[in-house]
């Protein structure tokens, strides 16, 4: 059965900028129904439930066709918000990228300053509801991208770096409908050490 990871921090903890009673809402109400509907869906599957979430995503279109939507919205919603919950931590100063990830950036995006405004128009401009994502391709060039509800980078073909969720149900208790504060406010409680370590092991 695919499981919640439990997360490295106190719902409280990554105030005031994602507020406690969204994160719990956030993780432990969506989040676990994510988990329940993939569980659900894959009972008739049990070879494909023994699968990790990863090999599923990246192959749904060779799953039997009454199993590919549940698992690219089920799974996709599980596995995002996995990684989400992942890449994000209490509020630090290093708020920079830094080694091989940050040389990276800078090659493909000219500056952290360029990066940071591509991805946060980008994933301000969803229409509706989505993620937006720093990925690297299959030659290890990064790029932002969108994709709407939970569909995954993954399908794709995509390594994904950096994730953040613009559901409403992600922001909107404290937001409201100013999604660009909440995406101001992500880039407060990105963990640049965690992304570094995921950059380092795809390229590996």
């Amino acid at each position: 059965m695919f499981q919640l990871p439990a997360l490295k921090y106190g719902f409280d903890e990554l105030e005031p900028y994602f507020d406690g009673e969204t994160m719990r809402l956030h993780s432990g109400k969506h989040h676990q129904t994510y988990a329940d509907k993939l569980n659900s869906a894959l009972t008739a599957w049990p070879d494909l439930a023994q699968k990790s979430i990863e090999e599923l995503l990246a192959d749904v279109g060779s799953l039997p066709e009454a199993i590919q939507k549940p698992v690219r919205n089920f799974g996709g919603g599980y596995a995002n918000h996995n990684f989400f919950f992942d890449i994000i931590g209490p509020h630090r100063d290093d708020l920079l990228p830094a080694g091989k990830l940050a040389e990276a950036i800078v090659r493909d995006f000219g500056s952290f300053e360029n990066f940071k405004k591509e991805f946060s128009d980008k994933t301000i401009s969803i229409f509706g509801s989505g993620w937006g994502w720093l990925v690297a391709d299959t030659a290890d060039h990064l790029s932002v991208t969108t994709t709407a509800n939970q569909d995954s980078p993954l399908t794709l073909g995509l390594k994904p770096l950096l994730a953040c969720d613009v559901w409403e149900h992600a922001y909107y208790l404290k937001y409201q409908n100013r999604r660009a504060d909440f995406v101001e406010a992500f880039f407060q409680v990105i963990d640049w050490g965690r992304v570094e370590e995921i950059f380092t092991k795809i390229n590996n």
